[in-house]
């Protein structure tokens, strides 16, 4: 399961953000698109390709919604609070329907491939309907919808991977670009409507996904993430009829084969699935200083009875000893992980253990929910949710509370520390200081006034200060 934006020691929320791509060539576009996105890093990216699809038909983004002949909305089924927010978001749609009736309003990703019928049929807030394989048959479904007809298509494939396709970068600053290497999952966790949603795992052909980076690298940007919803069990054999290149490349070669684009280049990925990070993988990442020292390890829970509830397909000390390996080979990793509190049949000792496992692991940051519960889901059928709400959300407090003290201690060891920063841009905060991330993906602010740095450019900072979330220097 990938990053999903929620409860976050940091306010990057990425949720409900629409989108307007680079327009290098001016071009006039008269008819638009929105297209705002939930969820996900695979959800954003995945709207970058719906966007190229949309443009080579004619169609420019807005981000305006009144003058949008298409209005999309990128979906997330992961919990029941993101589905309500996206029915939420389709009722003022419609609104804006009724207003200028020729406008179509699409639902894409997760939800729409489980919740097709009722989006169409019994509430009738949409006219078309695209899973997450479907998308090279939006303009067919697109002319469909304009002819008053509903429009459908939720079908999953075994060898989608869209490497054909190149992305437009929405809303990009130019520095940093999601690039995705693979769909689908083959790990059946209970909790989890992925494998339902995005069908099986497929690996995108190896070259065009360095033939990407490589683009994006001579094109200005200085920072590629690889994802997938589990990067670590990536696996691509070329076809046989290159059989000078038939060796298969696994994850640990992947991320070779990007690195050595530029040592210019920074690489990140996301997201390990505890069991398939290998020994191979970390010592790749030790090799190469631009592979970034930063490994998002969702542990769930921190006990071995509720892991198996789970079908985590590892034990809590399994887990831990993972944790120490990654401490051997890269003693300056930052770890983070997803964390899910109140559980099927979790008790008091379960959460006391998932306290603790926090604790022996140091995270940087984490991704931290209550359980809720999905409908097809493993565990739903067959697991009663029986931990009380009030009981959940109390448990998540205290969580939340323990990863802000875990953040705050360990970025307070970053003071006084000297930190090689990628340039992103001016702060949010203010004009006047840089906002770049260091190797660990910690956000590190800084003063212009003496700098000749620009967007993009890596300079040195030492760390003055901090807080849980934000470290503050100055460049040396």
């Amino acid at each position: 399961m990938l990053d999903l934006v929620a409860h976050k020691v940091h306010d990057e929320s990425r949720q409900g953000e629409s989108y307007a791509p680079q327009n290098p060539d001016n071009k006039v576009y008269t008819r638009k698109f929105y297209i705002e996105s939930y969820g996900c890093q695979m959800n954003f990216a995945d709207s970058e390709i719906v966007a190229s699809i949309l443009n080579k038909e004619g169609f420019g983004a807005t981000r305006n919604l009144e003058e949008a002949n298409l209005i999309f909305i990128n979906t997330c089924s992961i919990r029941e609070k993101a589905e309500q927010t996206v029915r939420n978001r389709l009722q003022e749609f419609r609104k804006i329907k009724t207003q200028n009736p020729g406008t179509l309003i699409g639902v894409l990703g997760c939800m729409a491939e489980r919740l097709k019928a009722k989006f169409l049929e019994e509430e009738k807030l949409v006219d078309i309907v695209v899973g997450p394989d479907a998308y090279r048959s939006l303009p067919k479904l697109v002319a469909e919808a304009s002819e008053g007809h509903k429009s459908v298509n939720v079908l999953l494939s075994r060898e989608e991977t869209y490497a054909d396709i190149s992305p437009i970068r929405l809303n990009s600053n130019g520095v940093s670009a999601f690039v995705s290497i693979m769909r689908g999952c083959n790990n059946m966790c209970s909790f989890c409507v992925v494998p339902f949603t995005r069908g099986r795992e497929r690996s995108r052909d190896a070259e065009s996904i360095v033939r990407e980076c490589r683009e994006l690298f001579e094109n200005g940007y200085r920072e590629v993430t690889l994802l997938g919803q589990n990067v670590d069990s990536y696996y691509y054999t070329p076809p046989y009829s290159q059989p000078e290149e038939a060796q298969p490349v696994t994850f640990a070669r992947l991320l070779e084969m990007v690195a050595q684009i530029s040592p210019l280049l920074r690489v990140r990925f996301s997201t390990s699935h505890p069991k398939d990070i290998t020994r191979d993988v970390l010592t790749t990442m030790a090799a190469y200083e631009n592979i970034c020292k930063c490994i998002h390890l969702p542990v769930q829970s921190g006990s071995t009875r509720i892991l198996q509830l789970m079908n985590r397909t590892y034990t809590r000390e399994w887990y831990m000893r993972k944790v120490d390996e990654i401490r051997e080979i890269l003693p300056d990793c930052s770890i983070t992980s997803d964390i899910i509190a109140g559980f099927c049949t979790e008790t008091e000792e379960d959460h006391q253990e998932t306290l603790s496992i926090m604790d022996y692991c140091q995270y940087d940051l984490s991704y931290m929910f209550f359980y809720s519960e999905r409908p097809g889901t493993l565990a739903q059928r067959r697991y009663k949710d029986d931990v009380p709400l009030e009981v959940k959300k109390r448990r998540l407090q205290e969580i939340i509370e323990k990863q802000n003290q875990l953040s705050l201690n360990n970025y307070k060891k970053d003071i006084g520390k000297t930190f090689k920063v990628l340039v992103d841009g001016d702060s949010k905060r203010s004009a006047d200081d840089w906002v770049g991330r260091n190797s660990q993906n910690k956000v590190v602010v800084f003063p212009k006034k003496g700098t000749t740095c620009q967007k993009g450019d890596y300079v040195n900072v030492k760390i003055k200060d901090c807080t849980q979330a934000t470290l503050f220097g100055e460049v040396v």
